[in-house]
């Protein structure tokens, strides 16, 4: 799995539609499962090879096969060809690092989409490829690893709730890019929670840990941005496009899912620059940190100034026995008293003073 911005030099020189994976390397198998529908009918399993899947090719039921895990190449060549997949769709879908778009082949739509989560152990916004490849009847969706925010469509295909299982592939197929799309919303609440939270830090008590944390949210919020601006070109061509596979009635939902992604997109254009303020708000609060302590330190200092004067004085040790010129008070028995007293009359004045001024 990659952040944005990671781009592989693996696939350099190599000829177009050469298969070259971008991702982190995985041990185990990829997951294959299946579901196959009807309005009246329902079918979902695990199958261990890519074989198994062959059979429901133009069949008069719906059918959703989804891939986890895209570092075994040739299985997925396997399940392209038998699809009619074109060889540069392959390559694009093992690569990880695309942005998403869609292409339209005529006989099918291919879409990349980017799926958002947000790591707590890491404290980031990371995320995955989605590709989605829709033909007449079929869903073929690849992941990069197991686990997805696609449960809830699951769920209603297997009790038959709402509309999924009486409308076709592209409905389905929009259901996957909605659960996407709604998704955005859950983790721009959080990134909403931790800005306001960076507001408050930093107005109380701002510390270096704000300005690694401020430059986490811009990140994120980087990375937000890269997933939705493309997707909502992605969403406008599903609705607007001529494709014949996306009908009418499922272009209606599509247009709500595109005011998602203004909505989405609205509210990260705002987070974006409140965080670009927060760093400005950081600067400021430690200007104003500095100043504060810089303040106190002179007025101390202009404090002990008369009386490191006094003490200097009469601390020089002269021989006035000996010197033409006595030094005055040395030789009084009040003169200590006298000196204090001054001391303590000329701190009180000054301290007077400047609280009068209130410059502290």
């Amino acid at each position: 799995m990659q952040g944005f911005g990671k781009f592989s030099s693996k696939k350099a020189g190599l000829t177009p539609g050469t298969m070259v994976y971008v991702g982190d390397k995985k041990p185990e198998k990829p997951r294959i499962t299946i579901i196959d529908y009807s309005q009246d009918t329902f079918t979902e399993k695990i199958v261990e090879n890519i074989e198994d899947c062959f059979g429901y090719k133009d069949t008069g039921t719906v059918t959703w096969i989804n891939v986890d895990g895209l570092h075994d190449l040739k299985l997925i060549e396997k399940l392209g060809r038998k699809f009619d997949v074109h060889q540069l769709i392959l390559e694009d879908i093992v690569d990880t690092g695309q942005r998403p778009k869609i292409e339209d082949a005529e006989t099918y739509l291919f879409i990349i989409l980017r799926m958002i989560y947000f790591d707590d152990d890491e404290n980031e916004i990371k995320s995955e490829q989605i590709s989605l490849i829709l033909n007449g009847t079929c869903v073929i969706s690849f992941q990069e690893t197991v686990g997805d925010i696609f449960d809830i469509i699951r769920d209603r295909i297997r009790t038959g709730a709402g509309k999924v299982r009486k409308m076709g592939a592209d409905y389905l197929a929009y259901s996957l890019v909605d659960a996407i799309v709604d998704n955005y919303f859950s983790i721009i609440e959080k990134t909403g929670e931790k800005i306001e939270d960076m507001e408050e830090g930093l107005l109380n008590n701002p510390t270096f840990e704000n300005l690694k944390t401020i430059h986490e949210l811009k990140r994120g919020i980087i990375q937000l941005r890269r997933s939705i601006w493309p997707l909502r070109e992605v969403v406008n061509s599903l609705e607007k496009g001529e494709s014949p596979l996306i009908q009418k009635t499922t272009r209606v939902y599509l247009r709500d899912v595109y005011d998602h992604t203004i909505q989405v997109m609205d509210t990260v254009e705002s987070f974006r620059d409140t965080v670009s303020g927060l760093l400005d708000v950081y600067l400021s609060s430690m200007s104003n940190r500095m100043n504060e302590v810089m303040k106190v330190l002179t007025v101390i200092s202009t404090i002990f100034m008369p009386l490191t004067f006094i003490t200097g004085l009469y601390g020089m040790n002269f021989n006035t026995e000996a010197s033409p010129l006595n030094m005055p008070e040395l030789n009084w028995k009040y003169g200590y008293v006298f000196m204090w007293s001054v001391t303590l009359i000329i701190t009180v004045s000054m301290v007077a003073y400047f609280k009068r001024k209130k410059w502290f």
